[in-house]
């Protein structure tokens, strides 16, 4: 799992059916640095799948690979990456 920021949302003309009701969401994942408000460690953006309801600056928790899917199981999704969290605090600890 990792955290990201939401900066943007996703407008589709399309979809497979089994999506239908959610929002997708432009994400960048954030390391240690991000978090702590270095942009040296902000990722690339990763298009994620939101039915949480996160907004533009929301700090998200991301499942991505096969557990981006689990939480529909037995249902199948087509997902690479699934909004798990809306996180509303963060503490970092030296360590």
């Amino acid at each position: 799992m990792r955290i990201g920021e939401v900066i943007g949302k996703v407008t589709l003309s399309r979809w497979h059916p089994s999506v239908q009701g959610a929002t997708w969401k432009m994400v960048v994942p954030l390391d240690r640095k991000g978090l702590g408000g270095d942009a040296s460690g902000r990722g690339e953006p990763i298009i994620v799948f939101d039915e949480l309801g996160s907004g533009n600056g929301s700090l998200i928790a991301i499942s991505d690979g096969a557990e981006a899917s689990a939480p529909f199981h037995p249902d199948v999704k087509p997902l690479d990456a699934y909004c798990s969290a809306l996180l509303d605090d963060i503490s970092l600890v030296e360590g």
